[in-house]
């Protein structure tokens, strides 16, 4: 995995955090495990085509990942020569946004002679709950709903993860933004969809929850976009675009009972009942109101980092770097950018 195993030689750390991943360029300080600042730029000219485009992303954290990370720096109020270790996405992702970020980690790292770590960006989101909620205690449930991944993990302590459920189709996030390229709407497509439902009945189009018979505690969803996609498509026009705001609503509520029926499985499954959920779609409110009413009656206890902190950012990758680089594990030159790593690819030893 291109890792070195070193003795922990800092004191004090100031560690700058880069993330380059998909369509977002951010930067973060991280100092002694405290985020000072969190710099994210979301990239918008992907909106015109309705989902990211990998080209465009590489041309666009090309050029603006020296002026995000010198932002950070400024807010800071630090210079490079102030930094003592880097830590960089290195995968999952698009190929061509992570070879950004490594590859700039990389020159700083020769450049200034500290080391740098690359951070899967799912374990980002594994520790995002960390960055409002410190205290959060080991073993719990990790909700992952992000665009690319819907996943369910037990951790037990860091780097000690078992996934639990998994998506065997499209994410959560893809659905939501294949629906909304459906119902007309512009990208991303969750919260153009949230705000849409936020005017609509759930009752008057209900979509049903999908099951995947062989693995039931697993998602599906592309027989619920098609489902959406034959609706459009059999109702009239007019029919159509005056009941949108229904049809919206009901999709959504059937993406979330979806989420919620799988996560219930899993509490049933392991016992716990502290579960972190994190990843974009877990910045949908009417998601978050869901898990409240669940969590009220079963006595469970649930996490949501701040919205912030939801969708890709930095601060989330300087916190598990954190963690390698106080055991004093680094990565190598030879460390290559990895669109398809897995979260057990990166178990910490």
């Amino acid at each position: 995995m291109g890792r070195n195993h070193i003795r922990p030689i800092f004191l004090s750390m100031n560690i700058l955090a880069i993330e380059s991943s998909c369509d977002e360029t951010a930067a973060a300080i991280c100092i002694d495990g405290e985020i000072l600042n969190s710099v994210v730029l979301s990239q918008e000219i992907h909106t015109q085509f309705g989902g990211v485009v990998p080209e465009y992303a590489s041309r666009e954290h090309d050029s603006q990942i020296h002026r995000i990370v010198n932002t950070a720096l400024e807010k800071a109020a630090l210079n490079l020569t102030d930094l003592d270790a880097i830590a960089v996405t290195y995968g999952a992702g698009l190929a061509g946004a992570l070879h950004v970020g490594l590859n700039y980690a990389k020159g700083l790292s020769i450049g200034l002679n500290i080391p740098f770590v690359g951070v899967n960006h799912l374990e980002g989101h594994l520790y995002a709950s960390f960055l409002a909620y410190p205290d959060l205690k080991y073993p719990y449930l990790c909700f992952l709903v992000t665009g690319g991944h819907t996943q369910i993990w037990e951790v037990t302590a860091p780097g000690d993860y078992t996934l639990h459920s998994n998506t065997v189709d499209d994410a959560a996030g893809e659905a939501f933004d294949k629906g909304a390229r459906i119902l007309g709407l512009t990208y991303p497509g969750g919260p153009e969809i949230e705000k849409l439902a936020k005017h609509g009945n759930t009752q008057l189009f209900p979509f049903p929850v999908p099951v995947v018979k062989s693995q039931p505690m697993n998602f599906s969803f592309s027989g619920l976009k098609t489902a959406l996609l034959y609706k459009s498509q059999k109702l009239d026009k007019d029919y159509f675009e005056e009941n949108k705001a229904h049809i919206a609503a009901g999709y959504q509520d059937a993406i979330i009972n979806t989420l919620l029926n799988r996560l219930e499985m899993v509490i049933e499954k392991t016992g716990l009942d502290y579960i972190s959920i994190t990843g974009g779609v877990a910045a949908n409110k009417a998601f978050r109101q869901k898990a409240d009413i669940l969590a009220e009656e079963r006595n469970l206890h649930f996490y949501f980092p701040p919205i912030k902190y939801c969708t890709d950012n930095a601060a989330m990758i300087a916190i598990a770097g954190y963690h390698y680089i106080k055991a004093g594990t680094f990565s190598n030159l030879e460390l290559q950018a990895n669109p398809n790593l897995a979260l057990n690819d990166t178990l910490m030893a």
